[in-house]
């Protein structure tokens, strides 16, 4: 009998991110954050922050930043929603929309937080392959379900899908919700916001951590029918009222309206990561054409966690998966354009030596 408490405790799989140091010389290129600082405007509302006013709640219904992001997409308020980051939006997405009996789809190869949301809400799922080139087959969609989550660009393949994709995941699947995780939309994939105005049953969801640079600040966002967001609206606020905070409504207001700022930082990001990959295509490796700020590589004479393990003696760090399909393929985050050049020396170092 002793211990018996220990039984209720809930028994799960953790989702693990990339690895982290306190060593401020690593070269961090395994989470696919922005090497770029966010907009300036961002620092002047830092600057400018009256501290005093924490001591109050934030607007619970995040105003400024839903009129800010409505006005960029030309929604309605009202068709937007906002979390503590897009895993949160998500999460909360799960809890809203998938409540069936049926299982939710997604494909086999792709951010690895869907099924351990699934596992903590008790959600049933089936995962879909993806095909030998690692694209994701709408048809495979065409099966009876309780929901569909796709990212587009989808990770960590990189690879991003046109608009006619969408429609036909959502065509064949009216009775569902679809939600598209645009996390990575930004670097040369195709949004499908637009879509929202004629599927109601369609949600997009996008992040500021990774285009806007503000992976630190915590912000994402969902945009969808009246219906989806008034839902997700009720689910918060059975959770949580208060989920994005007072600073990062600001901070996330300004970035929004910094469209000159964040034009120019993709445009830097795509123009390394296009640079970089055609420079590894020449030492060896498949590189698949990404439409994201990483790139999802194979080296055509050397195991990846061979290549992985020997960055990590240069203090560079780049994302490994040992799991099926994809144990031989690394992730690599665009940095900056000196990160990548000591990267790619570091790597034929290990091909030299």
């Amino acid at each position: 009998m002793e211990n018996k408490w220990k039984e209720n405790l809930i028994k799960i799989k953790p989702y693990v991110a990339g690895e982290q140091s306190d060593d401020k010389d690593i070269i961090k290129l395994n989470a696919n954050e922005n090497p770029y600082p966010p907009s300036p405007m961002v620092q002047k509302i830092i600057s400018e922050f009256d501290y005093r006013n924490l001591n109050k709640y934030p607007n619970s219904d995040s105003t400024i930043l839903k009129n800010a992001i409505a006005n960029r997409f030309k929604v309605n308020k009202n068709n937007v929603f906002v979390g503590n980051g897009s895993d949160d939006v998500i999460a909360l997405s799960f809890m809203a929309f998938f409540n069936s009996d049926k299982p939710i789809l997604y494909p086999d190869i792709t951010y690895s937080f869907y099924p351990v949301w699934c596992s903590l809400i008790n959600i049933p799922y089936k995962k879909i392959p993806v095909d030998e080139n690692f694209e994701i087959v709408p048809q495979d969609y065409y099966i009876e379900n309780g929901g569909i989550i796709i990212p587009n660009p989808n990770a960590p393949t990189s690879i991003g899908k046109g608009l006619d994709f969408v429609i036909d995941i959502v065509e064949h699947n009216q009775n569902s919700i679809v939600i598209i995780d645009e996390a990575y939309v930004d670097f040369g994939g195709q949004s499908a916001v637009e879509l929202t105005k004629k599927y109601e049953n369609l949600l997009i969801t996008q992040t500021f951590s990774k285009s806007r640079s503000l992976a630190g600040i915590r912000i994402g966002y969902a945009i969808g029918s009246e219906t989806l967001i008034q839902t997700l609206e009720t689910v918060k606020n059975s959770y949580n009222s208060y989920v994005v905070d007072s600073l990062a409504l600001e901070i996330g207001t300004a970035s929004m309206n910094d469209e000159e700022y964040f034009i120019n930082t993709i445009n830097k990001v795509i123009s390394t990561r296009d640079r970089v990959k055609s420079e590894l295509r020449k030492i060896g490796f498949n590189v698949l054409d990404s439409q994201t700020n990483f790139l999802f590589a194979a080296h055509k004479d050397y195991r990846a966690k061979e290549i992985f393990e020997y960055l990590k003696t240069k203090k560079i760090f780049v994302r490994y998966f040992n799991i099926p399909k994809i144990d031989n393929y690394l992730r690599i985050t665009i940095g900056t354009d000196e990160d990548m050049d000591k990267m790619i020396s570091a790597i034929k170092e290990f091909l030299n030596k």
